[in-house]
């Protein structure tokens, strides 16, 4: 059954070698009951560790019902500790955030079945511990604690059983007691394999082995092995389907992050913060984006601006009334150009108003009633003027909220009468509010008729600029073209005094500059906050290696209970991405209430994008992920025997 053959250990201390094992042979058949025995140091621990697959030799071979371990990779090797070998180890080894009856289970976790709560359940009540199912170690006995670990190293029912010193730290009745349950398992057909220094219990086995500087200096038989016991039947040597053995991993996750509130509440800490800031900051964002775009939208869309340029006389560049606009070109080039949808020609100017005692310098704007639907400026309360009262100069004023404010305070201002340098107008409409778009505050403004501004206001009889429409779909910057040559030959300007006669912006290209500048700066904010995350993250990994290290121990026992690589690597992972799962589902409720203390004591428009959380949500994931491989990987690739020593 478990074959030695020459086998070797050697550890080299500087130019010292040392011999742990030296030319061991010794052959365990099944149902046999072995006890190691030898003073300290002299090899026998390390040839129990060899036989149960928990230490590698130096050489030598070693064969399993006559299949050579050495040519089996480590996930074999753990698939056949997991279903053929059970421990009991000196110290015990339960972990102590477990109840019994979840210590007895653990070897199960990692079966081809999956965890049954009955078959540990049955175990503990075979060892005389039913009524302590659910106690932790640290409210049982040294005996009861040993109970358990042997009750853990039945529970996928192990041909053989490897005993280090199972009754070293128990009394003599406890020991009694160990003793009688090992007895009583070799009988039913399970092989022992025991390590102690007591000739007592030593002299209880059927083959007593002495070692003594690494060498088997004797192997007697002090009883006769039972004829005819065979090997229980095995199951396969396989593992459980993949979301069975996710969902327990996430079950032992939640449990392990649970037992150490403390420190988990720390670790998640980064994670809200991180999450948290990506919301707010890209809330942030978002809204000044909106505010962008509904300033902008009042700016007007598919607009272009036509203004008077320059014309060269003489070899000198200067202004010409030959590039004055007027209202007839305005007229003429809506009838003229297909592509235009409207126009209004307009003049502007600085001008003092006063209504009563109070007085306010202002932006003067004549324009036309088409202003309205270019400018998305449809009085919030009263009306716009009318194209009759445009040509009859009548004397009205649309105020902005700025004007209103400064003049009217919190009266309406409808129906009254203010002075524009020294003349009477009638207010009859208030504009939306459009707020500051940079140093200018766009509600600070006065719309009166355009011939009224021409003829009254500022003695003029040109245009300062002509708004244009482009019918939606139509290219900006071929009807560009088209208005600059069909204004050239309309005033025949000679090509030799042609120097821009006429200029045309665009502000089609002003909003898109606008935009761009908007999305970089809500990349930017979005991009400081999320350096929050990764420091979360690295947070994380801190974490996770701090817990590697403490549970170097317990990395070691599941490895000796069946745990492959895989495994432990899967496990850790998982509870880096339930540590960053939580925070993230905490960052995101904490983010949106920042956001909306943001928007209402800042008086900021925020926005809450659902696309932001779910970035934000799936990156904390991935940070947890991420950051969790490398931890996981350090204790994936623990050797058994060497993290169990760990202290």
């Amino acid at each position: 059954m478990l074959e030695l053959e020459h086998i070797s250990k050697i550890y080299h201390m500087g130019d010292n070698v040392l011999y742990a094992l030296n030319n061991v042979c010794v052959r365990v058949e099944p149902g046999d009951f072995v006890a190691i025995m030898g003073p300290s140091g002299s090899g026998k621990s390390t040839l129990m560790n060899i036989l149960g697959l928990l230490d590698n030799p130096s050489s030598g071979l070693y064969r399993i019902d006559g299949q050579d371990v050495s040519k089996l990779n480590e996930n074999y090797l753990a698939i056949l500790r997991r279903n053929k070998l059970g421990f009991i180890f000196q110290q015990f080894n339960l972990l102590p955030r477990l109840t019994a009856l979840e210590n007895v289970a653990l070897p199960h976790f990692y079966s081809a079945q999956g965890e049954d709560s009955s078959i540990g359940r049955n175990l503990l009540a075979r060892v005389g511990l039913a009524n302590r199912m659910d106690h932790k170690p640290n409210e049982l006995s040294g005996g009861q604690q040993q109970r358990v670990a042997i009750a853990r190293a039945l529970i996928n029912a192990p041909s053989v059983i490897f005993a280090d010193e199972p009754t070293g730290n128990l009394d003599s009745k406890s020991a009694a007691e160990i003793m009688a349950l090992l007895e009583d398992l070799n009988n039913q057909g399970i092989t022992i394999v025991m390590v102690t220094h007591e000739e007592s219990i030593g002299a209880r086995a059927k083959r007593r082995i002495r070692m003594r500087d690494g060498k088997v200096v004797a192997d007697d038989r002090l009883k006769p092995l039972n004829s005819g016991v065979g090997i229980p039947p095995r199951e396969s040597l396989s593992s459980r389907g993949i979301f069975a053995m996710l969902f327990g991993f996430l079950k032992q996750a939640v449990l392990t992050l649970s037992s150490n509130r403390i420190r988990t509440g720390l670790s998640t800490l980064g994670i809200l913060i991180g999450v948290a800031a990506v919301i707010v900051m890209m809330a942030i964002g978002s809204g000044a984006r909106r505010q962008i775009q509904e300033q902008l939208a009042s700016m007007g869309s598919n607009l272009l601006i036509l203004r008077p340029g320059a014309t060269r006389l003489a070899g000198v560049v200067q202004e010409s009334s030959a590039t004055r606009l007027t209202l007839d070109d305005a007229s003429s080039l809506q009838e003229k150009i297909s592509s235009i949808y409207a126009v209004s020609p307009t003049v502007s100017g600085r001008a003092q108003i006063t209504f009563g005692n109070k007085n306010w310098n202002t932006q003067i704007t004549g324009t036309t009633p088409t202003y309205t639907s270019m400018r998305a400026a449809k009085p919030a309360r009263g009306r716009f003027f009318s194209q009759t009262e445009n040509q009859s100069r009548a004397m009205l004023a649309v105020i902005g909220l700025t004007v209103a404010r400064e003049l009217f305070g919190e009266a309406n201002p409808l129906g009254e009468n203010i002075k524009i340098n020294k003349l009477n107008f009638q207010v009859i409409g208030v504009l939306p509010e459009k707020g500051a778009q940079g140093p200018r505050d766009q509600d600070d403004i006065i719309i009166v008729p355009v011939q009224t501004a021409m003829r009254r206001l500022f003695g003029k009889d040109y245009v300062d600029s002509i708004e244009i429409q482009i019918r939606s779909g139509a290219d900006l910057n071929q009807a560009s073209d088209e208005i600059l040559q069909y204004m050239s030959g309309r005033r025949r300007i000679p090509l030799a005094q042609a120097q821009e006669p006429f200029r045309i912006f665009n502000m089609a290209e002003l909003q898109s500059a606008i935009s761009s500048t908007s999305q970089t700066m809500s990349t930017l904010l979005a991009g400081i906050a999320a350096i929050s995350l990764l420091v979360g993250g690295i947070g994380i990994m801190n974490i996770m290696l701090v817990s590697v290290t403490e549970r170097t121990r317990e990395i070691g026992l599941r490895k000796a209970v069946g745990a492959r690589p895989f495994d432990i690597l899967v496990q850790f992972i998982i509870e880096s991405i339930v540590l960053t799962l939580v925070g993230g589902l905490m960052g995101i409720l904490v983010g949106w209430l920042l956001t909306l203390l943001v928007a209402r004591t800042a008086g900021w428009t925020t926005v809450i994008d659902p696309l932001a959380i779910a970035m934000a949500f799936f990156f904390s994931v991935s940070i947890g992920m991420i950051f969790g491989i490398y931890p996981a990987r350090r204790a994936s690739r623990l050797n058994p025997i060497e993290a169990l020593r760990h202290e």
